[in-house]
């Protein structure tokens, strides 16, 4: 059973999320139950990307920083999505996955390496080192992609480029990316202030215009199938998953992490730049980061000037603290998704119940009736 994009779009995507509210989540709750027979039949959505790509599944895993290992990337992969190990700041902060092996983990099938982009900036031959493993596709966010365009492109590989704001696209057009995607704030760990819902039809009106070939990419607070359908639906072609995959069995999260965030929700995150101030991370001040509030982050909300004033004067108490899991110091870093937590499953059975709710809910509103004059 195929389920194509194409098929959904004679319907406006407001009128058909906001009318079946009530039988969408119904359809999503009974699709949970019943996805692994539905996988069974061969269910699949196919869209641009999936053509593109040649994937079955229009679901990419984000390449996180420190969670995102070749075990992940290769699990989201074997179930028809798109996996990516995250490259991260290039090693150039302490503690980081070894990239190598991670990435020979990932070798078993389609994969691709993302990179925090100011970060690779500072130590551009790990973009070489990355490319020497034959990633299909490099994903680069935060931070002007250009500069690694040529070599990507050398290399055989594909670039996907993040944004965060819509002036941030003509930078991606012209280092050629084959897509782009656009993350709304609400998404865990770093990010800018647009939300999604608004950010991703936009996006998708502008690339019509300047760039109707280039792939659509939705990312930020979509951790289950309404998600998804939610997403295309605004005119994607696939999203980028992340704080759902965080709390996958084959993520590198730690444990300690999975356990206080499940049971939590949406009201329990909290998007601030101090915390980078005070462990003294450079990111570029035009980004924050989303986490579980927790008392270090309490005493300093709304006290950006004086930890930029303190830049680094917690960087070590915050290196201790990683080490012994002290998550009053330590940062739990998940998106608004965290409230669609329940448990820690495989990264398979998040793909398949994604896919089997999502095709649930939009064949529900597929069914909606409609009057008056067209």
């Amino acid at each position: 059973m195929t389920t194509t994009r194409r098929d959904f779009l004679s319907t406006t995507a407001a009128t058909t999320l906001a009318a079946a509210s009530a039988g969408l989540a119904e359809a999503g709750a009974k699709a949970e139950r019943d996805h692994r027979s539905d996988t069974a039949k061969g269910l699949s959505i196919s869209t641009r990307l999936t053509e593109r790509f040649g994937v079955q599944h229009p679901i990419i895993s984000a390449p996180m920083a420190f969670i995102s290992g070749g075990a992940l990337a290769a699990a989201v992969t074997r179930a028809g999505g798109l996996g990516f190990v995250g490259g991260g700041f290039a090693g150039t902060v302490g503690g980081e996955p070894d990239l190598d092996a991670e990435l020979t983990l990932a070798k078993s099938g389609r994969f691709g390496v993302g990179f925090i982009t100011w970060a690779l900036a500072r130590a551009p031959k790990t973009l070489g080192q990355a490319l020497g493993h034959s990633p299909s596709y490099v994903f680069l966010s935060f931070g002007d992609p250009r500069p690694f365009a040529a070599e990507i492109r050398e290399a055989g590989a594909a670039l996907i480029c993040q944004v965060q704001f819509l002036s941030q696209i003509d930078m991606a057009l012209e280092a050629g990316a084959t897509a782009i995607v656009v993350q709304g704030t609400e998404a865990g760990g770093h990010g800018g202030t647009r939300s999604t819902l608004p950010f991703v039809p936009e996006a998708a009106d502008y690339l019509m215009q300047h760039s109707r070939d280039t792939l659509l990419v939705a990312a930020g607070g979509i951790a289950d199938g309404r998600g998804l359908a939610a997403a295309l639906m605004l005119g994607a072609d696939a999203v980028v998953v992340g704080t759902r995959f965080w709390a996958s069995a084959e993520a590198l999260t730690p444990k300690p992490h999975t356990d206080k965030a499940i049971g939590m929700n949406g009201d329990s995150t909290i998007r601030t730049r101090t915390l980078d101030a005070l462990r003294g991370v450079p990111w570029p001040r035009e980004y924050s980061m989303r986490f579980l509030k927790n008392k270090l982050a309490e005493e300093w909300v709304d006290r950006d000037a004086e930890a930029f004033r303190a830049f680094g004067s917690l960087s070590a108490q915050y290196a201790e603290a990683r080490k012994h899991n002290d998550l009053d110091t330590v940062a739990v870093i998940c998106g608004e998704g965290v409230g669609l937590l329940k448990e820690r499953p495989s990264a398979e059975s998040i793909v398949k119940s994604m896919v089997a709710q999502a095709s649930s809910v939009l064949h529900v509103g597929g069914t909606l009736k409609f009057s008056g004059s067209s």
